[in-house]
Order: C-alpha cells, then sequence, then structure tokens
C-alpha cells in the first residue's frame, strides 16, 4: 500500500505537511473529487469545474477526515493542519490535478487494468451493444467479467446503476479493483471522449481498444468536430498513458483510415463495404435478425443473430474483431455473438401487456396481436437516428405478405443544454426517412421545450413531410400509436433504457417502453370496444 510521500512523487506534486508517511488503503480509505465521500484517512482531490471549483470544499474534506488534499492551488492560510489523532493535513500541489486524481486512484488501487483483459469501447454510436456483445462473448469463453457503461455497471451478476457512460477516474479504478477481487478476468467498457478529454481514463491499460464511428454529438463540449475526434483519438495514440495492445478500427468510417495508420501493426480492421480484416458474405439482414458469414484472419464465423439492422452487423463485426484480439477461436465468437439478444432501449420492440409486455431486441413485431409494431430506440444524434429510420424501412421491405405495409411514424426529442446544431439536422433526417413525425421533448433540462422544439422544426420544414410539435412526450406516444393505422410502425427515439426524464421543473420517472405499452393497451381496449380509430 503506498503512502503519501509515495502518491505525491507519482503525480509530480510538491507536498507540504508532516504527515507523508501515511499509508492509504484503498479498502478503507479513498481517493475522491467528491467532498461528500471523503472518509477519513482518504485524500481528496479538489479538480477544477466547469461551474463548481473543488477548492471551495477544501475545509469540508478536511472535516470529513481527509489527510491530504491535492490541488493546483497553493495551500490556503486558513486550512486547519491538525489532524485529530495528530499530525497535519498534507497539501499536494499539481499541475493538473484532473491527471493527478487518475494517476493517484491507480496507485492507491493497485493499477487493476494490469491484472485483467480490459477492453475498451469509443464511437459516436454503438458503443453499448458491441459491449455487449464483447461481455457475451467473455461468458461464450467462459470467462468471469465485468462490464461497464451507459445501461449499467456490473461485476459477475452485481449490478449497479450507471450515472455516467465513464465515471470519474477514481470511481473507475474502485470499480476494476473490486472486479479483479471478485475474480474477474476479463472486463469491457464504454469510453467516452468527454471521460477522455478529461482524463477519467488515464492510467488504464487496454488490452484492446475499439473504434465505431464519429458523427455529430457533443459539440456542446467539443465545439468543433475535429476536437471531438482528437478526444477518441486519445484511446489509441498514448495520450492516457500506454497505447492499447490491440486496436479493432471500423474502415467504413472516414476517420478510420487515420486511425489505422495511426495504430500500424496492432490494428484489426472491419467493414461492410470497404476491404477490411474483418468483413461479410452471404449476408441477409431482415426483420427476423442478421444472417451472414464473418470473414476473419482466423476463419468463418457464422452468424446467426437476432439483432436487426445494419447498425448491429457493424457492432457484431466490431465485437468479433476484439474477439480475436483477445485470443478467442471462432466458435466461441459465434457462439457469443449469436446468444446475445440485445440491450434494453435498443430497437426494442414493445407490445401491450396482454401479448407479453416487452417484445425483445428486433423479432417480427407484428404477429402477437398487435396490428402496429413499436420499436424503442436510443437514436439520439442525426446519424442514429437515420440508421435507425433505415432500418425500419429495411424490415418493412423484407416483411411477408401476411401483414399490410404501413407508414412509418417517428417520435423524438433533443436534449436541452445540449449540442444545438444538432437539433435541426436530427428534424431533417426524421422527416425524410419517415411519413410523419411527432418532435417532443426529450430531456429539456433547464431549457425551455418550446425553444428545442422550434429548433427541430427548421429541420422538419426543410423536408416539406406532415410533421407536429407536442411537449408531453407521453401525450406524443400515445397520440402516434392511437391514431396509427394498422402495418404502421411507430419509432420512438432518444430515450431508449432511460427511466427517467429531466424537466425544467426536476427528475421524474419515465420510460418510454412503459408508456408505449400503456398506449397499446389503450389501442387494443379501443379496437376490441369498436373504437373508431383515425389516421394521423
Amino acid at each position: 500500500m503506498p503512502t503519501l510521500r509515495d502518491i505525491a512523487g507519482y503525480i509530480d506534486a510538491l507536498p507540504d505537511g508532516a504527515n507523508q508517511d501515511a499509508v492509504i488503503d484503498a479498502s478503507s480509505s479513498i481517493v475522491t473529487h467528491d467532498s461528500r465521500r471523503v472518509t477519513p484517512g482518504g485524500i481528496f482531490v479538489a479538480t477544477p469545474g466547469a461551474r463548481v471549483d473543488g477548492n471551495q470544499f477544501v475545509a469540508e474534506a478536511a472535516k470529513r477526515g481527509a489527510i491530504a488534499v491535492v490541488s493546483e492551488q497553493p495551500r490556503p492560510a486558513d486550512l486547519p493542519s491538525d489532524l485529530t489523532g495528530g499530525g497535519s493535513i498534507v497539501w499536494m500541489r499539481v499541475v493538473d490535478a484532473r491527471r493527478a486524481l487518475a494517476k493517484a486512484a491507480a496507485l492507491v488501487h493497485g493499477h487493476p487494468s494490469r491484472k485483467l483483459a480490459l477492453t475498451g469501447i469509443t464511437g459516436t454510436n454503438g458503443k453499448t451493444t458491441t459491449a455487449h456483445l464483447v461481455e457475451s462473448v467473455f461468458t461464450a469463453a467462459g470467462k468471469k467479467s465485468a462490464i461497464m457503461g451507459t445501461i449499467s455497471y456490473r461485476i459477475g451478476d452485481k449490478r449497479m446503476d450507471a450515472d455516467f457512460t465513464t465515471p470519474e477516474a477514481s470511481e473507475l479504478q474502485d470499480f476494476l479493483r473490486r472486479a479483479v477481487e471478485a475474480g474477474v478476468t476479463h472486463a469491457v467498457m464504454e469510453v467516452s471522449s468527454v471521460a477522455l478529454d478529461m482524463h477519467r481514463a488515464d492510467e488504464l491499460e487496454f488490452a484492446a481498444a475499439a473504434f465505431t464511428n464519429l458523427t455529430q454529438d457533443h459539440l456542446d463540449f467539443h465545439n468543433t468536430m475535429e476536437a471531438y475526434f482528437a478526444a477518441k483519438r486519445k484511446l489509441f495514440d498514448g495520450s492516457i498513458g500506454k497505447r492499447p495492445a490491440r486496436s479493432i478500427i471500423n474502415l467504413d468510417d472516414p476517420r478510420g483510415a487515420e486511425l489505422k495508420a495511426l495504430c500500424g501493426e496492432t490494428v484489426l480492421t472491419y467493414a461492410l463495404d470497404t476491404k477490411a480484416d474483418i468483413t461479410t458474405e452471404a449476408r441477409n439482414f431482415g426483420l427476423d435478425g442478421l444472417h451472414f458469414v464473418a470473414r476473419t484472419p482466423a476463419g468463418p464465423v457464422r452468424v446467426n443473430s437476432s439483432l436487426v439492422g445494419r447498425p448491429h452487423a457493424y457492432n457484431i463485426l466490431c465485437a468479433i474483431g476484439v474477439g480475436l484480439a483477445l485470443g478467442f477461436d471462432c466458435e466461441t465468437l459465434a457462439r457469443g455473438v449469436n446468444e446475445c439478444r440485445g440491450v434494453p432501449g435498443r430497437f426494442e420492440r414493445v407490445t401491450s401487456n396482454g401479448n407479453g409486455g416487452n417484445g425483445g431486441n428486433g423479432g417480427n413485431g407484428g404477429h402477437n396481436g398487435e396490428d402496429v409494431t413499436v420499436i424503442v430506440d436510443y437514436a439520439h444524434t442525426p446519424d442514429a437516428l437515420a440508421g435507425t429510420l433505415r432500418t425500419v424501412r429495411d424490415a418493412q421491405a423484407n416483411q411477408g405478405a401476411c401483414r399490410p405495409k404501413g407508414r412509418v411514424i417517428t417520435v423524438f426529442g433533443c436534449g436541452g443544454d445540449r449540442d444545438r446544431a444538432k437539433r435541426p439536422l436530427m428534424g431533417e433526417e426524421a422527416a425524410r426517412l419517415s411519413d410523419f413525425v411527432i418532435a417532443t421533448s426529450d430531456n429539456p433540462r433547464s431549457e425551455d421545450p418550446l425553444l428545442i422544439l422550434n429548433d427541430i422544426r427548421v429541420g422538419l420544414a426543410r423536408v416539406g413531410k406532415n410533421y407536429d410539435l407536442m411537449v408531453d412526450r407521453r401525450e406524443a406516444i400515445f397520440r402516434a400509436i392511437l391514431q396509427a393505422r394498422p402495418g404502421d410502425v411507430i419509432l420512438i427515439a432518444g430515450k431508449g433504457h432511460e427511466t427517467y426524464q429531466i424537466l425544467p421543473t426536476g427528475k421524474i420517472h419515465f420510460d418510454d417502453r412503459e408508456v408505449a405499452r400503456e398506449a397499446l393497451d389503450e389501442r387494443k381496449r379501443l379496437r376490441n370496444g369498436g373504437g373508431k380509430k383515425n389516421g394521423v
């Protein structure tokens, strides 16, 4: 276990204080940037924030028992020098508090990423599904695994709610340490661009790192697409520490070739339309799933997946690449990807309660007593929304003659306090690929929902299709489902697995799947009672 003197040396700090030989035990004392989580004997790292500076909470951390503070600022004159039981608070001044947080946490927790095979997935779209596919490969190989991402964090069968796609470095290192202690040998995590820029992934050593794609998102944080890509690039170029042992890159993405050149001989590439190490043949992408042969350097992998749509084909190829990079055989890879039944809120079909409630991911949605198909998807970027709508259109084109081919109705919104530039782009994609669009609230946060809808309206109006604007998301979902015609497909996009909505008035419980199920129940009740249904 390291002493404060060891930690100061590792983070390149100038320590001030007489208690530098105190030992930090990760099992009882933590390194944290949150003064509310400080425990006696722990270290508080005062990170500067966009709204609040951690240096404002040094006194609180001291009262809670911190024996050391890491900061970019000099030691304040009014900081209590004496600790309960003797000694003094050690002040460690650093150039970059966020880098120091990652380095200190890694040292205190014993560099757990070196003790298992860690895979990182980055990209605008597909991270969550790809991570679950990789986890399924681990399971097929008989490995005890852990996963960290948008939906949840899990060590073996123990699940924890996810506050962030990629948590702060201190929480991330603590999670991996506990995974190692639980006997985990393989872990997979989503690595967001924001996390890479904020040094949350510093000091992690990746056995494999994968790039899915890059399309517009998070420009409220990065400002430009170049800066956004530069953040993603950090996972591969050594900026966060060591380069990954192997890299898996999507060559169909315009940025793929640059990353391939960067990664050199350690790279495996995949693509549907470009020559790559991992490609497909004999492919059939229908409503019943994805059926193809993946051609790989290790031999063919026969894919028969219940996942639906071209975007999921990319996710599967990426997961196969990760598995190859980690040394798994083709039989294990096939079993892993084929046994993955999808991810909540990712092209998830919803049926009425009388038909089992949740229809699962993919599958033929019209043969369960419903006369319409309802899909819930997390698509919240222009590219993701367009990809999901193309999947719906392709599925309609490939369905049999047993059902009428109806229209595509899309219900979606855009988040408040986030990238405003993508709102009209999403409106344009929705209108271009749908027959009717209802733009509604997503998570407006502190913004006026009507102003967000007006931004979306700009893109809707460019296309000239019929659309409506409804602030209340529940009402929008009910309207789309109750007034749909037989054979229609209703896509509810943007929130996916989320079970909340963040309004200007606060956070409330809201689940698109629950609301859609209620609306389907009401539709069925009205149909059975002879209620007249009018088209949208």
